[in-house]
């Protein structure tokens, strides 16, 4: 790494910019403005700025700008929405961002095969507007309207995963610009196929260290006949994790089931203006299916929540009322931020098999509670995954140390049992030091991969694969 770190830090910037300038126009942009908005996401980690930013607006365009940064051996980055959590967009070396976010067509809605292939920058709310009369939505929502080749690059999931799986279940194909330029399509749009190596897993994860996706071939699903929203106070969260164990292993097939803890319920009832609910422990659930498979599910699991103390079982079955709790769902970043005005927010996240799921939250909360963090505990339970918002203030050391450590004993604990250091958020800068305590001998191979498909080290550099 260091003879590649020297090499990236020999490129002629100015000469790249001009080419650059010269290839695209009024697409390449260094205002100070741009280049600050692009080297920063949403996590806490700091962001630094790339030299230039090219707004790709094809394929075409993003092939022949990652020509030119391979010629000056320039760092390349890619960028969609902004919206990630771990440090991915940040611009260690300089370089090149490639703005992908005018790539926003959705190409060809195939109804009939349930499928849809869009340009890497089309967002899911985009999506699910643009598919709002067809009878069909893409069910993968992790909060934020990030575009889908984020999510990709990513393996996104969020509040439906549990039902509808992840950005690794659901992606069919992609094309994806090489560290050279080239351009590949992995696969067809078939369900299923035994042709080849599975060139879109390798890709779907790969947070723009392999090439840069451009366009990807989703999933999407029929809109169930029937919805409705659940709301359930417990007296703990490990109630509350204890209800969500047992509703997955009854196999009632809840599409959404998500944990709200009570720090985390009372910033949503003060931020999201929530009436009629306790500052307690909370589950949000939603069921999807037929009228009558909707209320048997919510009446199997009412009862399974009453067993392990569940109380205030309310419903909601107008679109108004359920958008309301998601929304509050949705808000909980900034939910946690009100919670110390002028203080910032640390989101980390593990994901563990869900027979330990309950040990894993009750210890990570007893923690916080003793060394005085102040933190929130919300997660996508059905599947094992949950995040932490650890709410600091940047200018006390002591503070930040405290929620380092927390969240480092967090992910060693959750690798303890044959967990992961990240459900969803991805590796970026932020977790790379943990990669090789959760894959071992399997890094290697990782470096083999990067190292054939990007010699020079430009695709995303300090990103995924440890120093």
């Amino acid at each position: 790494m260091a003879s590649v770190t020297a090499r990236l830090a020999e490129t002629d910037t100015g000469s790249l910019i001009a080419e650059l300038t010269e290839a695209f126009g009024d697409q390449v942009s260094t205002s100070a403005a741009v280049l600050e908005r692009h080297g920063n996401d949403e996590s806490y980690h700091k962001g630094e700025p790339p030299d230039a930013v090219v707004f790709a607006r094809s394929t075409d365009d993003v092939s022949k700008a990652v020509k030119i940064c391979a010629k000056f051996n320039a760092p390349i980055i890619a960028f969609g929405t902004g919206t990630a959590l771990e440090g991915h967009i940040t611009a260690p070396f300089g370089g090149v961002c490639i703005d992908v976010s005018e790539m926003n067509e959705i190409i060809k809605v195939n109804a009939e095969d349930l499928d849809v292939t869009v340009q890497a920058g089309v967002t899911r709310k985009q999506l699910n507007e643009y598919l709002r009369d067809t009878g069909l939505f893409f069910p993968i929502d992790p909060g934020a309207d990030a575009s889908l080749g984020g999510m990709a690059a990513t393996r996104a999931s969020g509040t439906n995963a549990v039902r509808y799986g992840t950005m690794r279940e659901n992606v069919l194909n992609l094309t994806a610009v090489l560290a050279d330029g080239r351009v590949i399509k992995t696969a067809r749009r078939a369900k299923k196929s035994s042709a080849g190596y599975d060139l879109t897993r390798l890709f779907v994860g790969s947070e723009g260290t392999l090439g840069i996706i451009t366009e990807l071939t989703v999933k999407v699903y029929g809109v169930p006949e029937a919805t409705s929203a659940a709301v359930c106070a417990f007296p703990s969260l490990e109630d509350a994790v204890n209800t969500t164990i047992l509703t997955i292993q009854s196999g009632v097939p809840v599409a959404r089931v998500e944990l709200v803890s009570k720090e985390m319920m009372g910033a949503c009832i003060n931020y999201s203006k929530l009436e009629g609910f306790d500052v307690s422990d909370h589950l949000f659930f939603e069921f999807h299916g037929s009228e009558a498979g909707v209320k048997e599910q919510a009446e199997t699991v009412q009862a399974i929540a009453a067993d392990f103390g569940g109380e205030n079982f309310k419903f909601a079955t107008k679109q108004e009322d359920r958008n309301a709790l998601w929304t509050a769902r949705h808000n909980c970043h900034y939910a946690t931020k009100s919670l110390r005005p002028g203080c910032e927010v640390w989101s980390t996240d593990v994901c563990v098999p869900i027979s330990h799921l309950a040990e894993i939250i009750a210890d990570a909360k007893t923690t916080m509670d003793e060394q005085g963090i102040v933190g929130t505990i919300v997660g996508h339970v059905g599947d094992g995954n949950f995040h932490i918002g650890y709410v600091v203030d940047p200018n006390n050391p002591e503070e930040l140390a405290k929620a380092e450590e927390h969240n480092k004993q967090l992910v060693y604990k959750a690798l303890a049992v044959d967990g992961t250091c990240t459900g969803e958020h991805g590796i970026g800068s932020g977790k790379r030091k943990f990669l090789e305590a959760e894959h071992g001998e399997a890094v290697s191979v990782m470096r083999m991969i990067k190292n054939a498909l990007d010699p020079e080290g430009i695709m995303n550099p300090g990103k995924v694969l440890p120093a």
